[in-house]
């Protein structure tokens, strides 16, 4: 009997997190990859239970029982987010032309894989498209009448890219300050609050303000190429990394991520053009537009009352 083997290689990238990556693991292992890159940092200085737990995380990804060509690229110390990541990436795109990227905490529906592996052969010699997300943040708002839709949003939270693409990717947005002032700046957001909100934080990113960050700068990267984003009419990617323990999503527990469905059979848009509702929906409640949008005498509202109470307290 005929068994399913995904073709595209798979890139997965692991730290020290047990629990998550039995479950995004198990959910690779389904798909029993012909290529499988394995990326791990290192254990961090001054953290005890680092060692042990990177120890742990790395002998749950060596039980590989199916046939399947593993390449690993484990780090003795460790980088960090940024550094590790984009040397990782690096690293697989020096050997494959395309891949799926997914981190330990990133939990995909069986969906996502065959949604990607179909759009990276579809696309693969189309420039307008620089990314194939699995993550859909429209709350059930569907945009068009096709299995997807295209955003200059490249979420990351399970992605898949060529290395065409990848090879545009700047760590130090280089190219900043003259795409700022560029009339191709100015007509990506033309929103006036969304781009000033995404000017302060390449501002940042470019004057070595944020150290630990790989993905804005790969969203300013595909931005500067002027690349769109295959984006789900609905969510293939939960992201399980919330709680504690999380680098960039630390909660006080944890936390489950977006609820994951079904693509339904895959069709295709026939025309290759950015959904502006959906851009402006994601930036209104994913990256919140409301409050930025918001006058800052309505945001104030609250204090200047309390202190006309505390006022009018002392005076009687």
């Amino acid at each position: 009997m005929f068994e399913f083997q995904l073709q595209t290689p798979v890139a997965y990238v692991i730290f020290n997190r047990p629990s998550q990556t039995r479950l995004t693991f198990a959910a690779i292992r389904a798909q029993k990859p012909l290529k499988l890159f394995l990326i791990a940092d290192g254990p961090r200085y001054g953290h005890p239970t680092d060692a042990e737990r990177c120890k742990e995380v790395q002998e749950i990804v060596s039980n590989i029982d199916w046939p399947c060509e593993v390449f690993r690229n484990y780090s003795d110390k460790n980088l960090g987010c940024k550094l590790r990541v984009t040397t990782g990436i690096d690293w697989v795109f020096q050997q494959v032309d395309q891949a799926i990227i997914l981190e330990d905490d990133c939990l995909p529906h069986p969906d996502f894989f065959n949604f990607c592996e179909k759009l990276l052969n579809k696309y693969k010699d189309d420039n307008r498209i620089s990314v194939i997300t699995g993550d859909n943040f429209q709350q059930g708002n569907r945009r068009g009448n096709y299995s997807y839709y295209f955003s200059i949003y490249p979420h990351c939270w399970g992605w898949a890219t060529w290395k065409r693409s990848w090879l545009i990717n700047d760590s130090s947005i280089s190219f900043w300050p003259r795409f700022k002032v560029s009339k191709q700046w100015a007509e990506l957001l033309i929103d006036k609050v969304e781009r000033s909100y995404w000017e302060g934080i390449f501002d940042r990113i470019h004057y070595c303000q944020f150290e630990s960050t790989w993905d804005y700068q790969w969203l300013a990267s595909v931005w500067y190429h002027g690349g769109l984003t295959a984006t789900p009419n609905v969510n293939l990617v939960s992201n399980i990394g919330f709680g504690m323990d999380g680098t960039h999503t630390i909660t006080q527990k944890e936390q489950d991520g977006l609820p994951t469905c079904s693509l339904g059979p895959l069709t295709h848009p026939t025309d290759v053009a950015k959904d502006q509702i959906a851009d402006r929906y994601v930036f209104d409640h994913e990256f919140g537009g409301y409050w930025h949008r918001m006058p800052r005498r309505l945001l104030t509202l609250p204090l200047r009352i309390l202190r006309k109470i505390y006022r009018f307290c002392l005076t009687n």
